[in-house]
């Protein structure tokens, strides 16, 4: 359909591989995005830094939605390995916008993996769960270095005091706070880049999980209609079924469907995406 639209939309064409090193993937996935480590120490909150990331990813070539209704437990992201158009789902029941941008990389990886031969639909897959879960560290790795790269990070640690293995809860927060990422992630990242042995992760995990339990839950945003079609489907997705829709490739009907927003939402969209209003109420929630 894009042909027959005349629309031109770019092809995600970075590759890993799981002979190279996770960090080596991992920066150029990075580089790929044109993400300045300025930029992104910068952006004012996470949600911020959540619809930057997912901006990134999007202008690179890969569709990225968000999907309601499924229990974490089950999943908190997934890719599809469909090129030229690759996507990636994100489970809005995740409620830290750094949680979302973690599963967003780590699917990358995977969608990067697919592009270099090294993996393939699940139906096709034909890895042992030992195999998968070496599959699935280096994707882990390779997007705690595109998110948080190991010299920015080193940089960072330089003002707060802590020795290998002495990375509490309050000074995991403040590290990760400068990164706009969840203390879980940068967790994982000091982890990873040998600042925190794994004893010492483990033992770190259950002081925040205790700690994340003392919170009190809370509320998000109220987000209008249209702000929950593009928290769901993402600006690319929708302005490509408004194409669709004005070349009448599909009915008002088909376009209210794939949205899932009722007509009568359909021109105030567009002229909210016109004017770039569309987003103002800060809430990206996509449920």
């Amino acid at each position: 359909m894009n042909d027959e639209l005349g629309i031109t939309v770019p092809e995600f064409g970075t590759s890993a591989r799981l002979s190279e090193e996770p960090v080596t993937a991992g920066k150029r996935l990075r580089e790929a995005l044109g993400i300045a480590i300025e930029r992104q120490l910068a952006w004012r909150d996470e949600w911020q830094a959540w619809r930057e990331w997912r901006s990134a990813v999007e202008q690179a070539g890969v569709l990225v939605f968000q999907f309601p209704k499924v229990p974490l437990e089950q999943t908190r992201g997934v890719s599809v390995l469909d090129f030229p158009l690759p996507a990636v789902g994100i489970n809005s029941k995740e409620g830290a916008p750094g949680a979302r941008i973690y599963s967003l990389l780590h699917e990358l990886v995977h969608i990067a993996l697919a592009l270099g031969h090294d993996e393939t639909v699940a139906l096709r897959e034909l890895r042992s769960d030992t195999q998968w879960m070496e599959v699935e560290r280096f994707a882990e790795e390779a997007a705690s270095e595109a998110i948080i790269p190991q010299s920015a990070l080193e940089q960072q640690r330089k003002g707060i005091a802590a020795a290998r293995d002495a990375w509490d809860v309050a000074r995991v927060r403040t590290l990760a706070a400068r990164f706009r990422v969840t203390p879980l992630a940068m967790a994982t990242r000091l982890r990873s880049a040998g600042a925190m042995s794994w004893d010492r992760y483990r033992e770190w995990r259950e002081a925040w999980n205790a700690y994340v339990s003392s919170l009190k839950p809370r509320r998000g945003g109220i987000a209008s209609p249209i702000d929950k079609t593009l928290g769901r489907a993402g600006r690319p997705f929708v302005q490509l079924v408004l194409e669709a829709l004005d070349a009448n490739r599909i009915t008002a009907v088909d376009a209210s469907r794939y949205l899932d927003l009722r007509f009568d939402h359909i021109e105030k969209l567009r002229g909210e995406l016109t004017s770039g209003a569309a987003g103002s109420s800060g809430v990206d929630d996509g449920d």
